[in-house]
């Protein structure tokens, strides 16, 4: 549903404090809680997230307390409730929390209570206002369900605490404004990576797929594509790293299938189904390219309790 008329305000409203309890979405409206009916994020890219609702609606979620790892909005079917289709950070909800962090914008949190579990997740206890929060950090993973996810770390703000905000654009120039910075940030939508160590993976195999020993041939000329893939995924939450020995030289349908785990590399580096845990192939390996077990293990330990 569209966003009602009222604007963005930040902070804790009049005659609202933590711990109180609202009937449904018409209550926290009214009190100014929350904007959005039927949206777990208030806000756009233009101004930032002043609320977000915890429904329970994606596995991936954490709530420790002070302490809230959230996933974002977008690639779940309405009718089903399944997730379908990968996140960005360049929808609405997502992107408005990245504005929060870039600006240090608190954000409101509200927790339904009584959660239902089907297709349409409805709080059938009702809401409570679980405080202010700040959007300290954010990242792109794969999700338990198999498709990208956009996550937020959400540190509750104690009272006094100053919100500063905080650069989210690892490329941004100082000379430029914060807001243009995070907007061409969330427009990218990608990280950075060594460009050095993806051409020397692809040269070491001629672009050619390490799993399925495919070379996919682009041009009239011979040219062929294939794409880098690292083993342990680089960048938070999983902190791998951007060397030859954590990279595969991949096609990108077995890079896909390597992303979300639907295979994945034994100690002895055969290839195994995800999901059935059968062989499915030797993984090919030139002189030089020595991939570590640790990489291979962390990335299965990643998967060890996805939802089948």
């Amino acid at each position: 549903m569209a966003a009602r008329s009222k604007p963005a305000w930040f902070g804790t409203p009049d005659g609202a404090a933590e711990g109180m309890w609202f009937k449904g979405h018409d209550e926290l409206y009214a009190a100014d809680l929350h904007r959005f009916r039927g949206r777990g994020i208030s806000g756009t890219d233009k101004t930032g997230a002043d609320s977000i609702v915890l429904s329970g609606g994606y596995v991936d979620d954490r709530d420790e307390g002070d302490l809230i790892i959230y996933t974002g909005e977008g690639g779940r079917d309405r009718s089903s409730g399944q997730m379908v289709a990968d996140q960005s950070l360049a929808d609405s909800g997502n992107a408005a929390l990245v504005i929060s962090q870039a600006m240090g914008r608190p954000v409101r949190v509200i927790e339904g209570l009584g959660v239902t579990r089907g297709k349409r997740r409805r709080a059938t206890k009702g809401y409570i206002y679980r405080g202010l929060f700040r959007t300290a950090d954010h990242w792109i993973t794969v999700g338990q369900e198999g498709f990208r996810i956009c996550q937020f770390k959400l540190l509750k703000i104690e009272p006094g605490q100053v919100v500063a905000p905080q650069p989210v654009d690892p490329l941004a120039g100082a000379e430029t404004p914060i807001e243009e910075q995070v907007r061409r940030y969330i427009s990218q939508d990608r990280l950075v990576r060594d460009s050095k160590v993806v051409r020397a993976v692809k040269q070491m195999y001629d672009n050619t797929c390490q799993i399925c020993r495919e070379r996919l041939i682009v041009s009239l000329e011979g040219e062929a594509y294939s794409e880098a893939a690292h083993i342990q995924a680089v960048g938070k939450p999983h902190l791998g790293v951007d060397r030859i020995d954590n990279v595969l030289c991949l096609c990108p349908n077995c890079h896909a299938l390597f992303d979300r785990g639907a295979l994945q590399l034994t100690d002895d580096l055969d290839v195994i189904d995800g999901i059935t845990g059968r062989f499915r192939a030797a993984l090919a390996q030139v002189k030089g390219h020595n991939i570590r077990v640790e990489f291979a293990r962390k990335h299965r330990e990643r998967w060890a309790n996805r939802l089948l």
